[in-house]
């Protein structure tokens, strides 16, 4: 079982390269994030025609997760996370396929710092690891896969200096990122690629793509039945470099199959 997480930067502009690439991987599993599209204009038909079926968050021009499944329909469970009601950002969906149950994040990015969007990120960071802790006392499989927007180590971003003031590298963020696998979580690109070096992120600006000037901020953590399943996890990078790609790349975990 291929489970993917794919931040699009906007489903509506990337719907031709998202369903080419359902239709050249055909994974079973796509966490989107960035939808930047309401639930009313999420392209539901187009998805369905490539074989999958989805549920969805949306929110109009902004944020915005989905959750599809080749040849079913995801049975949703949660949307949102709980402890802030005045929180009106799409960035959390949960669902179940086949026993296997996945969580589609999109972690605020938390610039500038210091301020309040940075405060933000940090308590929004404080919901997830308490979230993450109900789902760990549940004993199943899960994968939380998502744009966390934090680089965890140095290794991770191609160049630690030119990052060091980034809300996505700073000692908090990183604190946190650390809190939510002392839960018990697998980081399962780390786990394949434990000397880093590895890449999900490119940015538009500078040619980071053509210079290879990327970072991993799109994770895939796996509860201990989930790890004890893994087989393998990568990332699509080429699909980076493709005309009108989104400026994350796909980023993947194979497990072998909860059913």
């Amino acid at each position: 079982m291929k489970v993917v997480s794919y931040n699009v930067n906007g489903i509506k502009a990337r719907l031709p390269r998202l369903l080419e690439y359902l239709g050249e991987q055909s994974p079973d599993i796509v966490c989107l994030q960035e939808l930047k599209s309401s639930d009313e204009t999420f392209p539901e038909a187009a998805i369905r025609d490539a074989g999958y079926g989805a549920v969805w968050h949306g929110q109009k021009g902004f944020n915005g997760v989905a959750v599809l499944a080749r040849d079913r329909d995801p049975v949703e469970r949660k949307r949102g996370l709980d402890g802030d009601p005045d929180d009106t950002h799409s960035r959390y969906l949960e669902a179940e396929v086949d026993g296997l149950v996945v969580a589609s994040i999109y972690l605020p990015n938390g610039n500038p710092v210091p301020g309040p969007k940075f405060e933000y990120k940090l308590a929004w960071f404080d919901r997830l690891i308490d979230r993450a802790a109900a789902l760990f006392a549940e004993e199943r499989p899960v994968i939380l896969a998502g744009d966390y927007n934090v680089i965890p180590h140095d290794d991770d971003v191609f160049s630690p200096p030119a990052m060091a003031n980034d809300a996505l590298m700073q000692p908090e963020s990183r604190r946190a990122y650390r809190r939510l696998l002392a839960g018990g979580w697998t980081d399962s690109l780390r786990t394949r690629f434990p000397a880093g070096g590895v890449w999900t992120f490119w940015d538009y600006q500078a040619g980071a793509w053509r210079r290879d000037a990327g970072f991993r901020i799109d994770h895939l953590l796996l509860s201990p039945i989930a790890a004890d399943r893994f087989e393998d996890a990568g990332v699509d990078r080429d699909y980076r470099g493709r005309e009108k790609a989104s400026d994350h790349a796909p980023t993947w975990v194979r497990i072998r199959n909860p059913a």
